[in-house]
């Protein structure tokens, strides 16, 4: 079940991240934010950062092996970085149309699966 729980709130946490990190250029497009000064955007980016954290952490904690958790701290992060990838393209493809994935794109994600495969080995 720590598995199950360690997925879900990275893929949460992530979404949260890519949210923070490139929500904010969607306001800015729909003109929502595009008269805030930069420390407005900040604030509001940190605002959903903390969100993050707050599944980011307990991720970490409960996924890790030194707290029980099935994951080394190289397995949690690598597969930390996948999520992070998939989640980024699919915020990326409803938010920004027109960022769809490219054949070098679908080569690299093949090599993070690889990364996932030989990190899992034993």
């Amino acid at each position: 079940m720590n598995i199950v729980y360690t997925i879900l709130l990275l893929v949460l946490s992530n979404v949260f991240m890519t949210l923070a990190w490139y929500g904010h250029l969607k306001l800015q497009q729909v003109g929502v934010s595009s008269h805030w000064p930069l420390i407005g955007v900040i604030v509001f980016s940190w605002l959903i950062a903390f969100l993050e954290y707050c599944c980011q952490v307990p991720a970490n904690r409960i996924g890790f092996q030194g707290n029980g958790g099935p994951f080394s701290l190289v397995q949690l992060k690598v597969i930390q970085e996948c999520i992070s990838l998939v989640v980024f393209v699919v915020i990326a493809n409803m938010l920004f149309s027109g960022q769809g994935l490219r054949w070098n794109y679908i080569l690299a994600f093949a090599c993070l699966i690889a990364a996932v495969f030989l990190v899992f080995m034993k």
